[in-house]
Formats: structure tokens, C-alpha cells, sequence
């Protein structure tokens, strides 16, 4: 059974360390969304690696890990992280394979992504100014860059037209300095050499491979509620993070998914502008902001800071079909006497139990909270489910209860050993189950 891992808030849930305690597990692990905008950081032992294009995977010797179609791709931002990964002694080597239909960003991607925030004034977005929106603005308006257009290598051909065209517009967009496409075209060229050995038809080798018996684990970036059509329109990403975004990004069918993992923090954080029913301001926002380094790990951007919030992950449970869920940063909590959990909202004096999708709406909710006992001492570390205080364990059923999935995994703490397997459920039975046969290695 293949299974995907899904973010069930605003993003940094702590996929990239689920992704990374599951891949020992499977023999593929493929990415099918998002640019280097994301930012999974994993840590193991003294080591720290921060993933933002590459899968969570890579970190896995003999793990052959895909980019899709879905994702945008900085062939320089890609450049870099290998290298950076190098460094710490993890090699890319053969086990990487971008869909050569994968888009690519190029620099005037970031420039327009900063003049649009600009633009917007006090509706800003909050964007990584990366340039991911724009290189997905063209691939809509079928005027994008693929990554197999990169090799071609003609003066007057394809790729040249594509960019002389779009540097063109991003000329008359910006205005002051122009950009000489010639110089692009060139940039663009120029890293063919060293991606070609990566490129080929993710879709085709994902089938060879599963029709081989092989375990795929699916890795999104981001979070439900940044997806594109089911997020917090407009402060939301530009590509589709959840479940959905799985088939149109890599070129499999809904059959191929086998389960689906959400990933939940024990409160809720989101990074940029938008609503974010239970932000908490003021000293105790900045407790937990402290307390769970709150930084974004591709910007380094405080994180906004809230309580957990059962209706948002209500919905993540619908749009995706979850199966289950996984409990981060459970060790967060431990200095506090009392934990408020938000069941529902109360807008002009209506109790809404499911998430508006009206913005409206939704800016004039207040949260409706329960508050249950905190446990006062340390969780951090905690790696079987009976060594938990009792308070932790009746904060946890309760959130089984209001979200109305079970736990299948609880994190205490940012290491990959600081985990419980919580119960004999989706998690379990997928271990289990877990042959990853030789002939895909």
C-alpha cells in the first residue's frame, strides 16, 4: 500500500519528519507539489538537513526519490541544496528523478513575484518572493518553461522564442532596467549539462515501479489550507497541496494511493498574511513561538501562533480523505497549566461546527474553546504512549475525538527517534506490511 503524507493546517506541521521516519519503509519517495518555497527540516542525531525542493527521501540511502510535474523547480535553488546536502555527507548521485515536465523558474519569475506583492499594498500576500506564483501563472497561461525545454541548445528554437517572449512582458510589467533575454536564454542553457542525467517521464517510472511491488510514499509541501481551490483564498499557495494534487502532479491514478496521512500540530502556526481563527498575541504567542522555534525554515519568518483548531482539521479530514493523523510538537505544550482547544467558531451568534468558505465569513468567526488540563512536566523525548502524563494522553483523545480520526503517530520532540506509534492502526499495519522489493533499488 502506497501512502501519502499530507499537511492538515498552514504548512510546517512536521511533514518532513514523518515523511523521513516512513521512508525506511518504502522504495520511492515522490514530491508532487510546490517550489523551494517549502522548507522540511528533519534531525537526526547532531544533524540538522533542511529540504526545500528535494524529498524528505534523499536522506535515505537507496531511496530513489521523484520531483513531479506539479512541483516548479529553481534549477539553481536545486543546485545549491544538493550541494549543501553533499557537504553533510548525503549523496544525490542516481537517485533523483525530476519529470521532464516539471516547470522552471527563471530569474524574472522573482522579480514579478516582487512587484506584485508590492503592488498589492495592505492585501499582500505574504509570499516567499521566490518566484513560484509567476512560474505558475505562466504554466496556466500555457506560456511556461518545462525542464525538457532546457535542452534545447538552438540559438532561434523553442526555448529561445519562450523567453525572448515572457522577459518581453516582464520588461513592460517592470519598467526601469531592462533585462536582455539573450542573457537568460543563456542562464537557462547553461544548467542543462548537469540536470540532464536527473530528467525523465516521472509518471512512466512511478508505474514501472509500482507495478514492480514497489511502496511509494507521496510527499506534499505546504498545508491543506494554503491549497490553491480548498485554502484560505487568496493567502494561499499557487498549487494544490492536498490530496488531489497528487495525481494531476505526478501522473497516477487515485488507485495508486492507498492511504492518507495528515500531519497536525498539537496547536496551529501559519507563516504570511491571512486568517488564522486562533492566533494568539502577546506573551503567550511568544511562548509558544520560543518554545517550538518558530522560524520558517526557507525564510526564516516568525511563525504566527495559535491553539489547535479542530474545525481546520475537520476539513483537511474531509477534502483529503484522511485516514489518520499525526500529533507534532506534542512536547510544546508541556510548560502550560491549561490548554485551550477550539471546537467551533460562533459568528452573529451561530455555532458553525465546519469551515466557512466564504473569507467574509470566516474574518468575522470567533473560536469557541474547550480547556482541558496541562501536564506540567516534560514530554520531550517520550517514546511509548503509556509514559505520556495522563493530562497529554486525555488532550490527545480529545483531539481524536473532535477531529473524528485516530492518531496514528505522536511527535515529542524534533529528532526522528523522539516518536510514538500510537495504536494498531493505518501506521502499524502499513509497517508491518512493509517488503520493499530489490529489483526498484
Amino acid at each position: 500500500m502506497n501512502i501519502a503524507v499530507i499537511g492538515a493546517q498552514w504548512g510546517d506541521e512536521g511533514k518532513g519528519k514523518i515523511v523521513d521516519l516512513l521512508t525506511r519503509h518504502v522504495s520511492v519517495v515522490a514530491r508532487y507539489q510546490g517550489g523551494h518555497n517549502a522548507g522540511h527540516t528533519v534531525n537526526v542525531g547532531d544533524a540538522q538537513f533542511i529540504l526545500h525542493l528535494l524529498p524528505s527521501g534523499i536522506l535515505h540511502a537507496g531511496v530513489r526519490c521523484v520531483i513531479g510535474n506539479g512541483v516548479v523547480v529553481d534549477p539553481v535553488a536545486l543546485f545549491a541544496e544538493i550541494e549543501t546536502l553533499s557537504r553533510q555527507g548525503i549523496d544525490v548521485g542516481d537517485r533523483l528523478l525530476i519529470s521532464d515536465k516539471a516547470h522552471v523558474i527563471l530569474p524574472y519569475h522573482r522579480e514579478l513575484e516582487v512587484l506584485a506583492e508590492a503592488r498589492r499594498g495592505d492585501r499582500k500576500i505574504g509570499t516567499t518572493s521566490r518566484g513560484i506564483g509567476p512560474s505558475y501563472e505562466d504554466k496556466v497561461a500555457r506560456r511556461g518553461i518545462r525542464i525538457a525545454d532546457l535542452g534545447d541548445h538552438s540559438d532561434d528554437g523553442p526555448l529561445a522564442a519562450a523567453i525572448r517572449e515572457n522577459v518581453s512582458a516582464r520588461n513592460r510589467a517592470v519598467g526601469g532596467t531592462e533585462v536582455d533575454w539573450r542573457v537568460v536564454h543563456a542562464e537557462a542553457r547553461s544548467v542543462w549539462p548537469r540536470l540532464e542525467s536527473w530528467v525523465g517521464d516521472a509518471s512512466l517510472f512511478l508505474a514501472r515501479a509500482m507495478d514492480d511491488g514497489a511502496r511509494v510514499l507521496f510527499e506534499g509541501a505546504q498545508g491543506t489550507m494554503l491549497d490553491i481551490d480548498h485554502g484560505t483564498y487568496p493567502f494561499v499557495t499557487s498549487s494544490n497541496g492536498t490530496v488531489g494534487g497528487i495525481c494531476t502532479g505526478l501522473g497516477v491514478g487515485p488507485k495508486a494511493i492507498g492511504g492518507v496521512l495528515g500531519i497536525a500540530k498539537a496547536y496551529t502556526t501559519r507563516v504570511g498574511e491571512g486568517p488564522l481563527p486562533t492566533e494568539l498575541h502577546g506573551d503567550m504567542g511568544d511562548q509558544l513561538r520560543e518554545s517550538g522555534n518558530e522560524y520558517g525554515a526557507s525564510t526564516g519568518r516568525p511563525r504566527r501562533c495559535g491553539w489547535y483548531d479542530a474545525v481546520v482539521v475537520r476539513y483537511a479530514v474531509r477534502v483529503n480523505g484522511l485516514d489518520a493523523i499525526a500529533v507534532t510538537k506534542l512536547d510544546v505544550l508541556d510548560a502550560l497549566d491549561a490548554i485551550p482547544l477550539c471546537t467551533g467558531y460562533r459568528y452573529g451568534g451561530e455555532l458553525l461546527t465546519e469551515f466557512p468558505s466564504n473569507g467574509a465569513v470566516l474574518a468575522g468567526c470567533e473560536p469557541v474553546y474547550e480547556t482541558l488540563p496541562g501536564w506540567s512536566r516534560p514530554t520531550a523525548g517520550v517514546r511509548r504512549y503509556e509514559d505520556l502524563p495522563p493530562e497529554a494522553r486525555s488532550y490527545l483523545e480529545r483531539i481524536e475525538t473532535v477531529t473524528g480520526l485516530p492518531i496514528a503517530i505522536v511527535s515529542t520532540g524534533a529528532d526522528r527517534a523522539d516518536t510514538i506509534v500510537v495504536r494498531d492502526g493505518l501506521i502499524a499495519r502499513w509497517q508491518a506490511d512493509a517488503a520493499v522489493p530489490a529489483s526498484v533499488l
